[in-house]
């Protein structure tokens, strides 16, 4: 996978754009499923931004259900850009529901019963 450099001067912080570029080279099918992404170092320095930038991005996308993020095994695709999409709509649902006194059960009753 190849990324473009980021742009400093832009008002989108690094990490966002990082994180943009791999969202988007998974929706393009550039890097699938299943796939390594290499190491933090080695994205951190073909960008010319700290790692610490770079780790920013990809739990962005871990949060998003995009990426697996292991200790010694590496950094993985395990979704898609869909299903990252839906996973950000739940967390809104939740947060929402939270907001106004649901309890996890009335959540889950409520999602059951549209399902139904």
């Amino acid at each position: 996978m190849k990324l473009r450099e980021v742009a400093s001067e832009s008002f989108t912080p690094l990490h966002f754009q990082i994180a943009a570029q791999i969202r988007r080279a998974i929706a393009e099918g550039e890097i699938r499923a299943g796939e390594r992404l290499p190491p933090v170092v080695d994205f951190a320095a073909e960008l010319g931004v700290n790692k610490n930038t770079v780790l920013r991005a990809l739990h962005i996308l871990r949060d998003e259900g995009l990426l697996e993020l292991t200790r010694g095994r590496g950094i993985r695709v395990v979704g898609t850009v869909e299903r990252g999409a839906i996973l950000s709509k739940v967390d809104e649902l939740i947060t929402l529901a939270r907001s106004q006194g649901l309890r996890r059960e009335e959540i889950t009753l409520i999602i059951h019963q549209r399902f139904t």
